[in-house]
């Protein structure tokens, strides 16, 4: 049964920093590209960064960034997504997500699988 499942999302101050994490299981992690998006009320979901398969190559929007670190660990199996100086129109549900292809980011439409999200919320 693939899964994606998030982790570390909460409330946080404007200026702070969060890292939140995404763990893959039911298949091969390793070999998908991944990435995170994010969504608010009334809002179609964003394309917030993405990562090749290997971690080489990278790429964010451009609200995110300076501000974002995207990085994975294939023997965890797991995708993380830093982000600092934290702004409260960053609050949103963030999406993990892995694609076959690290050319399908930023589309949303291009994911093969999704995560049910982790709200991370930014108070000033």
């Amino acid at each position: 049964q693939v899964q994606l499942v998030e982790s570390g999302g909460g409330l946080v101050q404007a200026g702070d920093s969060v890292r939140i994490a995404c763990a893959a299981s039911g298949f091969t992690f390793s070999s998908y590209a991944a990435g995170w998006f994010r969504q608010t009320p009334g809002k179609e979901r964003e394309f917030v960064a993405g990562i090749s398969w290997s971690g080489a190559s990278t790429k964010y929007a451009d609200s995110v960034k300076g501000r974002a670190t995207i990085s994975r660990d294939n023997v965890k199996n797991t995708v993380y997504l830093q982000m600092r100086s934290l702004k409260p129109e960053d609050t949103a549900v963030y999406y993990c997500a892995a694609s076959h292809g690290y050319a399908e980011f930023p589309a949303s439409a291009g994911m093969a699988y999704w995560g049910k999200g982790t709200l991370v919320t930014v108070s000033s």
